[in-house]
């Protein structure tokens, strides 16, 4: 073995160095791939935490936007019933106008 070699000995021709310095480069490329993958990964992963964020927006501002429309509906059906009788007292109005012209022509 490595262990008995004579100092001064050369070692044998490093074919196992060229090897291993080839199997180290594609280590390296691996290692840098795996790298470019979590990053990646972690970007995708904070889209889709703003993704959710916004929707979450999104979905409380439609929901106060429902409230304030439905307010705005009570308010009209409350001033609806306000203008309804205001509508029959013109009515009225009218029509004693109408007879009070009629009496009129009739002095």
């Amino acid at each position: 073995g490595v262990g008995t070699m004579m100092p001064g000995e050369t070692p044998p021709p490093a074919a196992g160095t060229a090897a291993a310095g080839g199997a180290c480069a594609n280590c390296s490329v691996l290692q840098q791939n795996i790298n470019e993958y979590v990053a990646a990964l972690i970007a995708l992963k904070q889209k889709m935490i703003d993704g959710d964020r916004l929707l979450t927006e999104y979905q409380q501002k439609c929901t106060d936007i429902l409230q304030e429309i439905s307010a705005l509906r009570c308010q009209v059906e409350k001033m609806l019933q306000k203008i309804l009788p205001l509508e029959k007292c013109q009515e009225e109005l009218g029509s004693l106008r109408a007879e009070l012209e009629e009496k009129k022509v009739c002095l």
